[in-house]
């Protein structure tokens, strides 16, 4: 470890959800929170993901790894049942999930069906509020929650298609949660990172086109990684952030503020 960063995190326990592979957002966030101290739980979608995912939790010392499929009743709850039998209590939490059908996805607003926008809608968003009601007990000391956002969210961007609406649903869920839990100490973050390769963007039309438009926007003048995301994550969730919540926090190079 760096002998500029320093263990902030010690003791802090952190469940980590949306871990595909090495290239996820959420690989950079629990690795950035396994660089700053903090103890893990890391999750897999199911059999075909856990390959992937097993040898990245054993590299981080996840002290908690198992399934989690939000649609599947009664695996979230399992989870949350683990970790207040090993742990007792919990700090962070991170949501890194986003769904849609890809014909839903793939297709304009318009085309997009009931049964598809519902699906992406309580995956990607739903799912959320349904940790935090779990996840706020445990968090007797207060806490930091995040959420990953993008910019489609309050933008148009093109072929981003159902995933803006479900995202901008998801960016007010945060600031509602953050209304409604601030008082137990427990600060919400909606986290807008710019495009990364990541296997769910892989889905996106024309995806190589907005990385280079971002890039070029951006006024840092490259694109950010998945450390970059998680380092920020990892900040926000220090006591040097603690009268920040409900914001969307942008990282993305500043190319949010260019037209």
């Amino acid at each position: 470890m760096s002998e500029a960063i320093r263990p902030v995190l010690t003791g802090q326990k952190a469940l980590v959800v949306g871990i595909a592979n090495e290239h996820s957002i959420a690989f950079g966030c629990a690795k950035a929170f396994r660089t700053v101290g903090a103890d893990l739980a890391i999750t897999w979608l199911n059999d075909k993901a856990r390959q992937y995912v097993e040898p990245l939790a054993q590299e981080l010392e996840a002290g908690i790894t198992v399934p989690l499929d939000v649609t599947v009743p009664g695996q979230l709850e399992s989870l949350f049942e683990i970790i207040t039998r090993h742990w007792g209590k919990l700090d962070i939490l991170v949501h890194s999930i986003a769904f849609a059908p890809k014909e839903d996805l793939q297709g304009g607003l318009l085309s997009c069906s009931a049964e598809g926008f519902a699906k992406a809608m309580d995956v990607s968003c739903h799912s959320f509020i349904r940790m935090a009601r779990l996840a706020a007990p445990l968090m007797t000391e207060g806490g930091s929650m995040f959420a990953m956002s993008y910019y489609g969210a309050n933008r148009v961007v093109p072929n981003y298609n159902v995933m803006g609406p479900v995202k901008a649903a998801l960016e007010a869920a945060c600031r509602y949660l953050a209304y409604e839990l601030g008082t137990a100490g427990i600060r919400v973050h909606a986290i807008s990172p710019g495009p990364l390769k990541t296997r769910a963007a892989s889905g996106l039309k024309h995806f190589e086109l907005l990385l280079n438009e971002a890039a070029q926007k951006a006024p840092l003048g490259e694109m950010v990684d998945i450390m970059d995301v998680g380092f920020t994550c990892a900040y926000l969730a220090t006591p040097f952030a603690r009268r920040i919540t409900g914001g969307t926090v942008y990282v993305d190079g500043g190319a949010n503020i260019v037209a």
